[in-house]
């Protein structure tokens, strides 16, 4: 008011708004998404990274990228969060929404330059990313439980971008192998919780000595050298409780007033721990599990009766062990024989450097385990991404039932579908709609640019194909050029693309919501900031 500016935000403010804030924030999470593009796909480059300690790390997978990537700008990292969304619900598709996000906003920005209103383009583009999950739903088919083969060739598409493509085809009958086991069945649907597959890894071998065990693996030792190293027609006995003496909880003191009294508190504590050790002999069991810690006298009277022992297990350890024995953990020494579990064989065997206890031969385990090895920490660990991602894919095909062809094809066919349906809305709107189907092609023009192919002529021949010979054409790599998909075999389950492309739109709707970005920052020394006091322009 008259002509006197008044100034509402702290000192050392920093506020960008309008065009400047909205093209700050699409520059920012485009540059997350072009940092990645290239790791896209079976000719997708791999990236390596080093952090603060030197540990490096080699992948392609785009969750363990971003995570690795550290970011100060508040768009990117609302990017990067979208990459580790799409990991806890689906386990594979990462790379594909951060780069479908970056497509969406540039497609949207030159929208912006044209004037056109966010609001507008936030509405067509809602619009689309429902239609996209109407057409993805028309163009999938369906896929049975004891479908082994489709799981399979699922699992190798989403391996074949991995370190481990060279041995997809042994892999993925690991990886269905593993999700079926643990698969059930409730209210009518089938599950699978691939928490209770346990990965293994240990540097050495190659690949192909990768196995599927059907029981659990424990990086331990038996506890005591006398203990047998491998007993069969195993009897498991689990137990969450120390076989040892605690302590009490308070303080206390014992007055003792000749040796006699020493050795009898002595000879007492001996005697309790022999009854903890005779409990579990009387019991049956010759295999016993321990969460917590096991006194040495325990060890000794086990041994004697060629009991083995583990103590120290991690609880997670433990409740597969159950799942896959059907043992019942038991905090009490009382009735143990009711809680025993079985399998074929409990024992030790060396694996590269160290020590592990294999419990195999378990019937029908609702916990099993996967060794992986591999020749450098690196590869193993690379192996490890992509079964997880794999057994993340076969879990969701069981739930979904639904799959969809690879390669490019969905969006292109999503693309072709939204031209036909921005048709018969208003101009601006119908606009947006627009880009949002060019937005679609980025997924088929990286797979064709990655592979080293023209992504015009590749577009323009999938877009060919699709309009005279259905939905199923998409890119193949190998063989540089537009194939079937179907007759390739090259399945995605359907949840993938799905929570890809609507989770990208989202971000990008709320990337452009954004028109004022107001920034805390404390003033580092003299000088005014931009923007005359305050660091902001004049409100009035």
């Amino acid at each position: 008011m008259y002509g006197q500016p008044v100034y509402i935000l702290k000192e050392g403010t920093e506020r960008t708004r309008g065009k400047d804030a909205q093209r700050n924030n699409i520059t920012a999470a485009r540059a997350v998404s072009e940092a990645i593009r290239s790791a896209l796909g079976p000719k997708g480059m791999d990236k390596m990274l080093i952090d603060n300690f030197g540990d490096t790390t080699v992948t392609n997978d785009g969750a363990t990228i971003l995570k690795e990537i550290e970011v100060s700008h508040p768009a990117a990292k609302f990017v990067i969060d979208l990459a580790k969304t799409q990991d806890q619900e689906t386990g594979d598709g990462t790379t594909t929404v951060v780069v479908i996000a970056g497509e969406l906003l540039k497609q949207a920005e030159d929208l912006l330059d044209l004037d056109i209103h966010p609001s507008s383009i936030i509405e067509g583009y809602k619009l689309a990313r429902f239609k996209a999950e109407e057409i993805l739903n028309e163009m999938s088919k369906e896929v049975a439980f004891d479908d082994v083969e489709t799981l399979k060739f699922v699992s190798q598409t989403s391996m074949s971008s991995k370190i481990i493509s060279g041995e997809k085809e042994a892999m993925s009958e690991i990886v269905v192998e593993a999700v079926k086991a643990v698969a059930e069945e409730k209210k009518g649907e089938m599950f699978a919780d691939i928490d209770n597959i346990q990965i293994q890894k240990k540097k050495g071998g190659s690949l192909v000595d990768t196995q599927l065990i059907d029981g659990i693996i424990l990086d331990k030792e038996f506890v005591h050298t006398d203990m047998p190293k491998k007993i069969e027609n195993a009897k498991l006995l689990l137990i969450d409780k120390g076989l040892e003496l605690s302590k009490t909880e308070i303080d206390a003191k014992i007055n003792i007033t000749s040796p006699d009294q020493i050795q009898a508190f002595l000879d007492n504590e001996h005697e309790m721990l022999k009854e903890m050790a005779d409990k579990i002999v009387e019991s049956g069991a010759n295999v016993v599990l321990c969460q917590k810690g096991i006194d040495d006298i325990v060890q000794h009277y086990l041994a004697k009766k060629g009991i083995s022992a583990v103590r120290r297990i991690k609880k997670s350890d433990m409740e597969k062990l159950a799942k896959a024995t059907g043992a019942k953990i038991t905090t009490s020494l009382e009735d143990l024989g009711k809680f025993l579990g079985k399998a074929q064989i409990a024992e030790e065997k060396s694996i590269g450097d160290d020590n592990m206890i294999f419990i195999t031969g378990c019937t029908n385990p609702k916990a099993v385990s996967i060794i992986i090895r591999g020749g450098t920490e690196m590869i193993v660990n690379e192996a490890e991404r992509a079964i997880h991602d794999a057994l993340c894919v076969v879990r969701q095909v069981i739930h979904d039932k639904k799959v969809v062809p690879g390669g490019g094809a969905p969006e292109i066919r999503i693309s072709q579908k939204l031209n036909e349906f921005a048709m018969g809305h208003t101009s601006k709107v119908q606009l947006a709609i627009e880009k949002f189907a060019k937005a679609m092609e980025i997924i088929p023009r990286t797979l064709a640019e990655n592979a080293g192919l023209d992504p015009i002529d590749v577009l323009s021949e999938l877009h060919v194909q699709h309009a005279k010979n259905g939905h199923v054409y998409g890119v193949n790599p190998f063989a540089a050029k537009v194939d079937d998909m179907a007759k390739l075999n090259v399945w995605e389950p359907i949840s993938v693309k799905n929570q890809a492309i609507s989770s990208a739109a989202e971000a990008a709707e709320m990337i452009l919501r954004i028109d004022d970005v107001i920034a805390a920052k404390e003033l580092s020394g003299g000088g005014m900031p931009p923007g005359g006091p305050g660091g902001m322009d004049e409100d009035y």
